[in-house]
């Protein structure tokens, strides 16, 4: 019983059958997780974590003191600030929590008398005369080991996590000495090279100077024979030399330099020493197999571009796996992995021009486009996140209004304000009391947008930074004054692109979310339904305008300009739909064109005050004149619209003139883009128009089925 709740021994398990594993494998997990957590607590290996002690420590830590052998700094001693029953422990189990047992008092030392030859010994009797065998006094239990009982773990297990704790740390400790010691060991090659070049340029010059003098009796280009001889014999070291220098550093770069200047200094010597011969010392350079320092370096250069660009890869194919689009906080309001890898390819830049060499620009493109292409992989993996196909409903098949159906029978009889609406008009009776309808979903799709606008913004600044330099020496053939660089190179043109259409995509997936999915219960599913004048508008602007304040509270505000433009015609799509593809709940007269045109315009006005004009008019007017043009047909009569329909059929050559009013006309296609001279959008007009010349044109024309009521 817990705080009067009883708790059961055996909870249910909550993750079904898994093959393969039984309680014991769970238990042991579990005891492991738990185990390692705790090994800073007291009773699981010490009052702090995991610490290396060398051998060279002195004081406490080396395990000499009074009562300790200084001479053996792996001797066991007493822990400080260890309580009644904490063992002895020597240094490496206390480092990893492995307690040595403590003994009782030896039998000896407990027994009621003692050894003759103890020095307290008593004179004369047997020495098993007073010697009594005491019982074993039993070690009061450490933390670990009352968790191990209590979890019903094995010593077996026990024993083997502790000799894998014991394997990492000493695997961790030798690999942090290996890869110290191989860093000093490269330092020490890298400066004995260098020395070593100094002393083969001293050689070469006295080799010149005081013994080739003499050589060229028997040897026509002897100093070119020395030279030859040294530059090999350096170039051999050399070579062993790169073989471990798999990355660029200040020490290889200044190894290899010096190695070139030796070079020229010996090619210059055999040049000097061969002027008489007849090629002019070609033959015997050609002998000396060159250095190709330059190369060297800048296979160097772009093996760190690949790391660099590899890492950034791997943070990409992390965030593929690990990204869940919700920021870190309100200052950041975009995805982590975005930082991270924008983070990580800043950091590259900078420690780019800190390398040791000269940086010319096609280095620099080179690092630029590595880059490039990871940043246009992860603005695609941004914008995966569906089309706005996805959340359109499906338009309901075309059919006619039946005066004689039931429907319309209900329609008449029944009250205009009690039994009409379905179960989704129960929030009208809490209008004032409307909140935001926007999913978790949709807020990860605004992450998303502001992910897009957070990279082009590092984006511009990292151009700026890989452009204006001062570092990168310009190219050869084409020569730039820094007022005009800035305008003539662009590193990063192709992502920006991406970037620009990317936002375009996830805007809009966003805004028919919002409108089709979040915001159907009111809009798509609610608007005009049964009634248009007990069916207004006002909900719909309720809930809108909740939605557009918490897009503006989430979405920054370089990007709420396209979000709301593409809320705003997710709208307008989703109000054309109410009217051309309503679906059976739905019905118009004629007479309902001014509650129509008012409510749109209370629409537009919404859109245009949204966000301190965040949407300009202009383009509000522009984008609702689609909309205009079918409320338009909708004010029309029937019997003019049926003269449109004839006339826009003929105007699309479906059938001639004079065979419009005596043939059967085929039934329009549906290309969703709907326009009042599009004949299926006046045929649409005409299904929903509540009229009886309407009704019995559709059923001669297209053979409609009624609607059911």
């Amino acid at each position: 019983m817990v705080n009067g709740i009883r708790v059961s021994d055996n909870p249910e398990w909550p993750f079904g059958r898994l093959d393969g594993l039984d309680a014991d494998d769970f238990r042991e997990a579990a005891y492991e997780i738990f185990f390692t957590a705790c090994r800073s607590s007291p009773g699981f290996g010490g009052r702090t974590a995991i610490t290396y002690y060398s051998p060279s420590e002195g004081g406490d830590g080396s395990g000499s003191g009074a009562g300790h052998d200084s001479g053996n700094s792996w001797s066991p001693r007493k822990v400080p600030g260890q309580g009644v029953g904490m063992a002895v422990t020597s240094r490496v189990k206390r480092a990893l929590g492995l307690k040595m047992l403590r003994r009782s008092p030896s039998r000896r030392a407990n027994s009621c008398g003692s050894l003759p030859s103890s020095p307290n010994s008593g004179t004369g009797g047997s020495p098993r005369m007073n010697f009594t065998v005491p019982g074993r006094g039993r070690r009061p239990m450490t933390s670990a080991e009352i968790m191990r009982r209590q979890m019903k773990v094995t010593e077996q297990s026990d024993n083997r996590l502790r000799k894998t704790l014991m394997r990492t740390l000493v695997g961790q400790v030798l690999e942090d000495m290996n890869i110290n010691g191989a860093t000093f060991e490269m330092q020490q090659v890298s400066d004995t090279l260098i020395k070593l070049a100094n002393v083969t340029e001293e050689l070469a010059a006295k080799e010149k100077e005081i013994f080739s003098t003499s050589l060229k009796k028997w040897h026509p280009v002897a100093v070119g024979v020395a030279a030859v001889t040294l530059h090999t014999c350096y170039g051999t070291l050399l070579k062993q030399y790169l073989v471990n220098a798999t990355s660029i550093t200040s020490e290889t770069v200044q190894v290899l330099e010096r190695a070139g200047k030796l070079e020229n200094m010996l090619v210059q010597m055999v040049v000097e020493d061969s002027v008489e011969c007849e090629d002019g010392g070609k033959a015997i350079v050609r002998e000396m197999v060159p250095y190709e320092v330059e190369s060297i370096i800048l296979g160097l250069v772009r093996q760190w571009i690949q790391d660099k660009v590899k890492i950034g890869r791997d943070i990409l194919e992390r965030a593929k796996d690990t990204e869940t689009w919700n920021p870190k906080s309100k200052n950041e309001p975009y995805a982590q992995s975005a930082v991270e890898l924008m983070k990580q390819a800043k950091e590259a830049v900078d420690n780019f021009f800190e390398l040791p060499i000269s940086i010319t620009e096609d280095l620099v493109h080179n690092l630029a486009e590595g880059m490039e292409h990871v940043f246009r992989d992860y603005i695609a993996f941004v914008e995966s996140c569906g089309s706005k196909q996805n959340y359109v409903p499906t338009l309901p098949p075309l059919t006619r209004c039946s005066q004689d159906s039931r429907f319309f029978k209900l329609w008449r009889t029944s009250s205009c304000t009690i039994g009409v609406y379905s179960d989704n008009h129960r929030f009208i009776s809490n209008a004032n009391q409307v909140r935001p309808s926007t999913s978790r979903g949709t807020q990860r799709l605004y992450i998303r947008l502001n992910t897009l606008h957070y990279v082009l913004s590092q984006l511009h600044a990292m151009d700026k930074t890989l452009t204006l330099n001062p570092r990168v020496v310009q190219s050869t053939t084409i020569r730039r004054s820094k007022s005009n660089l800035s305008s003539s190179i662009s590193f990063f043109d192709q992502s920006r692109t991406a970037i620009r259409a990317a936002v375009q995509h996830v805007s809009e997936a966003s805004a028919y979310r919002l409108v089709f999915l979040d915001s159907n219960y009111v809009f798509y599913g609610s608007l005009y339904v049964e009634d248009v004048e007990n069916a207004r508008i006002q909900p719909v602007l309720r809930v809108l305008k909740q939605n557009l304040t918490l897009l503006c509270a989430i979405v920054t505000e370089r990007a709420q300009p396209m979000a709301i433009k593409e809320v705003m015609k997710a709208t307008f799509e989703a109000y054309l739909m109410v009217l051309l593809a309503g679906g059976s709940s739905r019905v118009f007269c004629r007479s309902d064109h001014h509650m129509l045109e008012e409510d749109f315009c209370s629409l537009k006005k919404m859109f245009c005050t949204c966000g301190e004009g965040m949407v300009v008019e202009d383009v509000v007017d522009r984008e609702a004149e689609t909309v205009e043009g079918v409320l338009s047909l909708m004010s029309q009569s029937t019997e003019q619209l049926i003269e449109d329909f004839n006339t826009v059929v003929c105007e699309t050559g479906q059938i001639g003139v004079a065979s419009a009013m005596v043939q059967k006309v085929s039934m329009p296609p549906t290309t969703g883009k709907w326009s009042r001279t599009d004949p299926n959008t006046v045929l649409r007009v005409l299904c929903y128009r509540n009229d009886k010349t309407a009704n019995l044109f559709l059923k001669k024309t297209f053979h409609l089925a009624k609607r059911r009521g």
